[in-house]
């Protein structure tokens, strides 16, 4: 689960250039930009990150004018509720990624050990939009517990992950900006899901549907099931029109696939062996990016995340997904993945 809000230590403490009452502050493998004076190396303080929506409280209403955004409903119900949502931003030329406040806005009682998770406590959700009306349609269930999920960690909160596999190679993809979709065969049942969401995958109503019939991914499972022996999982990415502003300028929605998944032992196949079997299959991978040896710091795999869309050159990309070419664990993350994300793409689209 992703820490929200999480007390943490502040580290190094440097100037911005030409700024008098600003500095910026580490916190974690972030740069946040505080009033000079503000923290001192060594302070403890409640970190929030970017996505966070702080609840309408008054100790969090001087962010009204910059960061308010009011609830999202559909059909009559609540999706996510208003509140002040934490954003990427730019101060005299610095780039600016969470905020910081005294542990006394905690309640009473509340933990306060270094790294201690204090989302639920200050009643703090992830923002994060609704599915594009193209993509909501007939729900069958919950997203089902034998599927791994796929959401990636932010490596600047993983500093101690990457000094423990310095010197390994990893392979690094193109993080899309779209919507996940995941096809499973299992237990001879076909199922579609959106990323929470198990689908009528009949619906052709919905765009996600409606691309897996054309694709044929029903199928293309039970072949695949036949030939490996094992019940499997395929996950993509959904862009095209109607989808996150469409940021690919393409003329109809597709599916580029970043995962197959043997659900009978919740491991990856290995990267080589996806490929071959994507490209069996006449299924789109997302764009690979080639190789690196890990060696490099935190900001510099940010630098690195800096490009433009190999699907749009005009467009900057979301950012980098970083992976050893055999599927491990890490003793403190699980599964051994992680994504830096581009901060001209967050600034760029206000996110």
């Amino acid at each position: 689960m992703r820490k929200l809000a999480s007390i943490q230590t502040v580290g190094e403490i440097l100037p911005i250039e030409g700024a008098d009452a600003i500095e910026k502050i580490r916190v974690l493998g972030w740069w946040v930009v505080t009033k000079k004076g503000e923290h001192r190396t060594g302070d403890k303080v409640v970190y929030c990150e970017i996505d966070s929506l702080l609840p309408e409280r008054p100790e969090f209403e001087f962010l009204r004018k910059n960061c308010y955004r009011p609830a999202i409903t559909a059909a009559g119900q609540t999706l996510l509720p208003a509140g002040f949502r934490i954003r990427t931003i730019k101060l005299r030329g610095q780039v600016s990624q969470g905020i910081c406040f005294p542990l006394s806005i905690l309640p009473e009682g509340t933990p306060t050990d270094d790294g201690t998770d204090v989302t639920a406590a200050l009643d703090i959700v992830k923002y994060d939009p609704p599915l594009p009306a193209s993509l909501a349609g007939r729900v069958k269930g919950t997203f089902p517990g034998f599927v791994p999920k796929t959401d990636e960690t932010r490596v600047q909160v993983l500093e101690p992950v990457i000094a423990r596999h310095r010197g390994k190679v990893f392979y690094m993809t193109e993080k899309l900006d779209g919507s996940s979709v995941t096809a499973y065969l299992h237990d001879g049942e076909y199922g579609l899901c959106s990323r929470n969401q198990r689908l009528d995958e009949d619906d052709l109503d919905n765009g996600m549907c409606r691309v897996a019939k054309d694709l044929s991914l029903r199928e293309k499972l039970t072949e695949t099931r036949a030939r490996l022996g094992f019940d499997l999982a395929f996950q993509a990415e959904i862009i095209g029109p109607g989808i996150q502003k469409n940021k690919y300028a393409l003329k109809e929605p597709r599916l580029y696939f970043f995962n197959v998944v043997d659900l009978s032992s919740r491991r990856l196949l290995d990267h080589a062996q996806m490929l071959e079997l994507l490209s069996s299959l006449s299924l789109l991978s997302v764009p690979q990016l080639g190789t690196i040896t890990l060696d490099h710091s935190v900001d510099q795999l940010i630098e690195l995340s800096i490009g433009q869309s190999v699907l749009n050159p005009q467009s900057p990309r979301e950012g980098i997904v970083l992976r050893p070419l055999k599927d491990e664990d890490d003793p403190d993350m699980g599964r051994l993945s992680f994504k830096a994300i581009n901060p001209k793409f967050l600034l760029k689209y206000d996110e």
